[in-house]
């Protein structure tokens, strides 16, 4: 453990006091974990950034988004590997297993702010690539809000009133799954088989994993199973899974699909000094004088 502290020093830069002391908290290997997995975000960051510029820049939206998520990503594993971002709650279920001892738990709330900020940028990815309609979009955005935020509330609820929460995050995320699985596949279908199969491999790997989190709620922040050190993992495995490998099948299956086919419309850069932008201003202004010099004959006729 002495070696382990030498190589990460930070839990002693930053101790296991907040507004209370607490002994149910992540040890060096989890924070060497959470470092671990904000290498791997920041990584794919500059990779999905990087592939972007294979692409004309009226084409790099889903690149843009995708990159953002591992980016919050990063800050928030960050933030966790260096142990910040938490607080203590007093625990409803007191364990004798000397893993979960304590009455105090580290209820990390920046994983939270990560999942608020994430969450509905992966949405994004999806529906865009269904073209979904920008109510339904919006609308199904605000529910999965719904569901990080109760989540949330409930983590920091001590009383067995934190499963009302639970509850309230469950239904909401039902709705989002519905979304996704149905409304979102019958929109891919109509715009081709190869935007159906696109949609439909990261629209089930996404729901599938989603699947999975309000399990690690229950035996984390929820039911005080598991060791802070094994929620780490726990986590960490969900998102590295659904942010850099979603991304890579994302980015994947778009690379020949055009935005126009999703309803989506972004204009090349036509500023001088930009890529291309002295060629199009040449034409424009090209096309400026022909019709000047037409409207000139038509007027001497």
């Amino acid at each position: 453990m002495d070696s382990l502290q030498k190589r990460n020093n930070a839990l002693n830069a930053n101790p296991m006091v907040n507004t209370v002391a607490t002994d149910n908290h992540i040890t060096v290997r989890g924070s060497d974990w959470y470092f671990a997995v904000t290498a791997v975000m920041v990584v794919s960051t500059f990779v999905f950034m990087g592939l972007s510029f294979r692409k004309p820049r009226s084409q790099r939206l889903f690149h843009y988004i995708t990159a953002a998520i591992t980016l919050v990503a990063a800050i928030a594993y960050f933030s966790m590997g260096a142990n910040l971002g938490w607080t203590a709650i007093r625990v409803e279920f007191e364990r004798s297993d000397p893993k979960v001892a304590g009455l105090m738990r580290q209820i990390f709330y920046v994983r939270y702010i990560d999942w608020f900020v994430t969450t509905p940028l992966l949405l994004l990815d999806l529906l865009l690539t269904c073209g979904l309609p920008t109510p339904t979009i919006v609308y199904t955005i605000l529910i999965n809000e719904i569901m990080i935020i109760t989540g949330l509330v409930g983590a920091l609820v001590k009383s067995s009133y934190k499963w009302g929460y639970y509850v309230f995050g469950c239904v909401a995320f039902f709705f989002v799954a519905y979304t996704v699985v149905f409304e979102g596949r019958a929109h891919a279908r109509a715009l081709g088989n190869d935007i159906l199969k696109t949609y439909t491999i990261c629209g089930v790997w996404t729901i599938g994993l989603w699947f999975l989190y309000p399990i690690a709620w229950g035996v984390s922040e929820g039911g005080n199973v598991i060791a802070s050190d094994s929620e780490a993992v726990f986590y960490g495995i969900l998102d590295l899974l659904a942010k850099p490998v979603f991304g890579a099948l994302l980015i994947w299956g778009h690379r020949n699909i055009d935005l126009a086919r999703l309803g989506l419309h972004v204009n090349e850069p036509t500023e001088t000094g930009m890529p291309g932008g002295e060629k199009r201003s040449a034409n424009a202004h090209s096309n400026t004088n022909t019709t000047a010099a037409n409207d000139t004959t038509a007027t001497t006729v």
